[in-house]
């Protein structure tokens, strides 16, 4: 009688099994659902994974500088008709203004069932792009220029400002990098990357990518771009790698004639945090409108600096007045970013006139 009782176990396992998976047909997983995409786009998809991977899958990138794994907050969408029940790791990037709108992270809601879903439209021009290193050279100690040769398709069109995503090859990690080349150069993108201490990604690019390595990108992405159409005078803020969408933005307006009012502030710790200083000297020289203000925070006694010295938020509440009709675009750390919003709104400068990307 010793097998009767395994027997029993089993065919019970096996009946509760059955049991799951009828349930989960019956609430549509598994079948074919339809995603709805700003009531024009219909995809047909099979399996319920999440709406990031499903996306993918069919060649829509959301961007997730994590790779999915809810911890930069960046793969937002808008569920419409959703319960709204937010799982506890959406939690933290979700306000409660986004709630009510029924925005979720894609990489923690599953499909499930057929779903409407809203996205930005330009992010449904989002592509995958193979390429080519082509190009490496150190811009300082810690920060590097990468220039990657579009393979296929082989050009891209981007809004000076906004960004890409870099796959790492061999591990799953995906790390997003403002563009810091001209937008007229299609064929081919630059990248600025500052070595993180223990980061998978700029471990990699700066310990083992060389020239002829194969690279997947996707992009672009991001609300961060020049407002081409605008007349206002601008202010720049930037500090480390953040001068890579600040310099997209710049080969923009020189290709204009540089017919804006622009200050440019640049936040370094010393003297060998400072890179591509003549460039932008070159810039003053030939545009009148156009000024660079780096600032170093800890100027070493070899620096011998005599410009600005202090955080670039101090140096910026220095040099400016009113900024009530005035843009600004800030790159830089999250801190950074924050501090800077501060110092402009003390000069009466709009909401709506603060232009970054929160990807750091």
């Amino acid at each position: 009688m010793n097998w009767v009782l395994p027997v029993v176990l089993v065919s019970v396992l096996i009946v509760i099994s059955l049991v799951l998976i009828l349930v989960e047909k019956l609430l549509g997983g598994g079948g074919e659902k339809v995603i709805t995409i700003n009531d024009e786009t219909k995809i047909p998809v099979k399996g319920d994974d999440t709406v990031l991977n499903t996306l993918s899958s069919e060649k829509i990138f959301i961007p997730s500088a994590c790779g999915g794994k809810a911890t930069c907050g960046l793969c937002k969408f808008k569920l419409v008709g959703g319960d709204g029940h937010l799982k506890p790791t959406e939690e933290p990037f979700i306000s409660e203004e986004e709630r009510e709108e029924g925005v979720r992270l894609s990489c923690q809601v599953k499909v499930k069932s057929d779903m409407k879903i809203l996205l930005p439209k330009g992010l449904l021009n989002a592509k995958e792009y193979k390429t080519v290193v082509s190009y490496v050279k150190d811009l300082t100690y810690d920060i590097k220029l990468v220039r990657f040769k579009l393979i296929e398709p082989k050009e891209i069109d981007f809004k000076p400002g906004q960004y890409v995503q870099i796959q790492v090859p061999g591990i799953e990690v995906i790390r997003a990098y403002s563009i810091a080349s001209d937008p007229k150069q299609k064929n081919e993108i630059e990248l600025i990357i500052r070595l993180v201490p223990n980061g998978q990604a700029t471990t990699f690019v700066h310990k083992a990518m060389e020239v002829g390595d194969k690279i997947i990108i996707t992009g672009p992405y991001g609300d961060f771009f020049l407002r081409e159409d605008s007349n206002k005078d601008m202010i720049c803020i930037a500090g480390g790698s953040g001068k890579a969408p600040i310099r997209s933005i710049l080969y923009a307006l020189q290709a204009k004639g540089m017919h804006r009012k622009v200050k440019y502030f640049f936040g370094a710790r010393s003297k060998k945090d400072l890179y591509y200083t003549e460039e932008f000297r070159a810039l003053e020289k030939e545009f009148p409108n156009f000024e660079y203000i780096p600032a170093l925070s800890e100027p070493l006694p070899e620096d011998e600096w005599d410009g600005d010295v202090g955080l670039i938020t101090d140096v910026v509440d220095r040099h400016t007045k009113d900024l009530s009709d005035v843009e600004g675009y800030l790159c830089g750390s999250p801190g950074m970013i924050k501090a800077c919003i501060n110092v402009l709104k003390k000069h009466d400068m709009k909401d709506d006139n603060i232009l970054f990307d929160n990807f750091s």
